[in-house]
């Protein structure tokens, strides 16, 4: 399958799993909307996660990289489909999250698996409004030494995240963007 295509195919998948409307949504921004994206549907399901993980893959091609992933929950299954693929095409990027708090017990570790101060590292999310996630992750990552090369989601909703990451000097990819759906905001 061609990279139109698998975009295609997944945008026709997030349309009919993940995206939700009809009543007021409240986002993890504080807005509410009359469209949601679900997208645990979408990166839990095998194709979709395969999907996801192609894109991503090809997206990140021309960053030097060692390791993907972001905050919970949304950057978990994303970092494990991508760190699994990214095996089968020999450029192996192992993953990690962050966590939105530090653990009370075992290592108390904010970021999991602990990576080395200097790594390079890809933030991935599933769905971007403002890009707050992305960038209390990259604020985590910074603190740990480690350096912030590229931000990518899988659906930007177009709410003000490229400026946000442009000030952070941060590069954005957007696989999807919110103006590729049928919505009803």
């Amino acid at each position: 399958m061609s990279k139109d295509q698998t975009k295609a195919r997944l945008r026709a998948l997030v349309s009919e799993k993940s995206l939700l409307h009809g009543k007021a949504f409240t986002l993890a921004s504080g807005t509410t909307s009359n469209y949601y994206f679900n997208m645990k549907a979408t990166t839990f399901d095998p194709e979709g996660a395969t999907l996801i993980a192609d894109l991503v893959l090809d997206a990140l091609e021309s960053f030097d990289i060692q390791n993907v992933g972001g905050l919970e929950m949304g950057a978990v299954p994303i970092a494990t489909c991508v760190s699994m693929r990214s095996f089968e095409r020999d450029r192996p990027l192992p993953g990690f999250f962050v966590r939105k708090a530090t653990k009370g017990h075992g290592t108390q570790a904010l970021i999991d698996p602990p990576l080395l101060p200097g790594a390079r590292v890809a933030i991935v999310e599933d769905v971007t409004t403002t890009g707050a996630s992305a960038l209390k992750a990259a604020e985590a990552l910074r603190a740990a030494g480690c350096e912030v090369v590229v931000v990518v989601t899988l659906v930007d909703r177009l709410e003000g995240a490229d400026a946000a990451f442009a000030q952070q000097n941060l590069r954005f990819v957007a696989l999807l963007t919110a103006d590729e759906f049928t919505l009803t905001d």
